[in-house]
């Protein structure tokens, strides 16, 4: 797992402005207001500062705008980084804010001198989350690794234990958030279905529960659809469960399912060879329940709180399902497979009927790369969100706007229901091009018992981006694991 930079809190020492190495940076208000430590890195740098707000890039300067000034004069740093910020701010824009700082500083030590700042447990939240590369598979020489390192973060603030302590539980997240990123990043070579099982049991050290589920017992278990994806591949089909349970005993949990196949060529349903290698990423629903689960033992959740991801290969073989094959269900619905490749909710519908048959949980909620349609509905911006519970639906969509993680809720309904009739089984598992992730929703609502609260979250233009997105460079986001923390915190905690 990539290391996550160390941010330390220290009471305010105003001489660290000059003496300390690296980056030091200072706030000053938008309307050019400077605090204690921003007029003392004016007064060594024989007013740089106030020239620069007297200056027309001040002028056009935006709330959480880093202005760099390199090799001050009178610092031993070799950059004044000065971030324009109101000091009462909300979370979002505190938490951008130390995006742009974490941008700033590329790695480097920073000294960041907030002062009585608001929300700097967002701001230094924020740099945390920017704060990431994946760089496993690099080599290089001794310089250029030593550059690749993160630099520590040392915040000067006037309540230092009163931040640290707001701190803690947003580090635990963004921990999580690398978690997933790491996983969504790995090539398949290395992230088999049985690496990613391992990493997973590892985490038990965190006080989770965790079950590996092979697939003898996924056959006694009657798991036909998700074993039928993973049958033309060598490495073997498995599910992972892991249990946080931090409620009261007796309380139902909360389920989180995800689809993880490590690697999709599309089966006998082969895709096209251009951009195939992005398919290392159709793991990204179980990676985002793998970070969300790290996320909540690290704080210490107060919930009780299940996830369960179905990890499985789907490759072209001679034993590999063919379309027109009919597979039966676990909850013992046939599925005729029109298309190999729409499998990830081949692998979802059973583990979700396994969620439900054995947890009863009081709701669920399943991630996948499912569809490309959901792409060119929501671009790379918003999730796909469907559900069949309005009050469920909009309290996940209230914590994914407070941690600004876009989502968007797409509709469900019989008209397109009725798009996966098939002449031979009980269903088709595609319902044609024209809305494909909607349909994608209906097939996988079928799998959902009436009583059931339940969002279905298609990631596929959210996981992983080819340009840097608020929070992360590119390539995985890591999106979701901020928004399902927050959602536990607020509703069942």
């Amino acid at each position: 797992m990539s290391s996550l930079i160390q941010i330390r809190f220290q009471s305010t020492d105003i001489d660290a402005v000059a003496t300390s190495e690296g980056r030091v940076a200072v706030i000053v208000t938008p309307d050019g207001k400077l605090d204690k430590a921003a007029r003392r890195a004016n007064r060594v740098t024989k007013g740089a500062v106030a020239r620069l707000i007297e200056s027309k890039r001040f002028e056009k300067a935006k709330a959480g705008q880093v202005i760099s000034l390199a090799w001050p004069a009178g610092m031993a740093a070799e950059a004044l980084d000065v971030l324009v910020l109101p000091r009462r701010t909300d979370a979002t824009e505190a938490r951008k804010a130390g995006v742009a700082l974490a941008k700033a500083a590329d790695g480097k030590p920073l000294l960041l001198m907030a002062g009585s700042q608001g929300k700097i447990e967002e701001l230094a939240a924020g740099i945390a989350l920017r704060a990431y590369s994946f760089d496993a598979h690099k080599t290089g020489d001794e310089d250029e690794a030593e550059s690749s390192d993160k630099g520590d973060v040392v915040i000067h603030h006037s309540k230092p234990d009163q931040a640290e302590a707001a701190f803690a539980p947003l580090m635990a997240v963004a921990e999580g958030v690398h978690m997933t990123r790491d996983l969504v990043n790995e090539p398949a070579n290395v992230l088999t279905t049985t690496e990613f099982a391992d990493r997973l049991d590892e985490m038990k050290a965190l006080g989770l529960e965790v079950e590996v589920l092979e697939e003898d017992k996924l056959a006694e278990l009657g798991m036909r659809t998700l074993l039928s994806v993973g049958q033309g591949s060598d490495s073997p089909s498995k599910v992972v469960v892991m249990q946080w349970k931090g409620g009261d005993k007796d309380d139902a949990p909360l389920a989180l399912v995800g689809k993880g196949v490590v690697f999709d060529t599309g089966g006998i349903s082969l895709k096209p060879s251009g951009g195939m290698e992005d398919m290392t990423m159709d793991m990204g629903g179980a990676g985002v329940v793998a970070g969300a689960m790290r996320a909540l033992a690290l704080r210490k959740a107060k919930a009780n709180v299940v996830g369960l991801v179905g990890l499985v290969e789907n490759m072209p073989s001679g034993n590999a399902s063919r379309p027109g094959d009919v597979v039966r269900s676990m909850k013992g619905d046939t599925v005729e497979i029109i298309n190999t490749d729409a499998e990830g909710r081949l692998v979802l519908c059973d583990v979700m009927w396994y969620a439900q048959e054995r947890f009863q949980p009081v709701g669920m909620i399943d991630l996948a790369t499912l569809t490309g349609a959901i792409i060119v509905g929501l671009g790379h911006e918003n999730a796909g969100v469907f559900s069949n519970n309005d009050t469920f639906c909009n309290a996940f969509l209230k914590a994914a706007d407070a941690e600004d993680e876009g989502a968007w809720r797409m509709p469900l309904g019989k008209a397109y229901d009725d798009l996966l009739k098939s002449r031979i089984a009980d269903m088709k598992n595609v319902g044609g091009r024209p809305a494909g992730s909607i349909t994608a929703a209906q097939f996988l609502q079928r799998f959902v018992k009436e009583e059931t609260p339940w969002i279905h979250l298609d990631i596929a233009g959210v996981a992983s981006v080819k340009s840097d997105t608020s929070y992360a460079p590119k390539g995985a986001t890591g999106w979701g694991v901020r928004a399902l923390s927050r959602f536990v915190q607020d509703n069942f905690e």
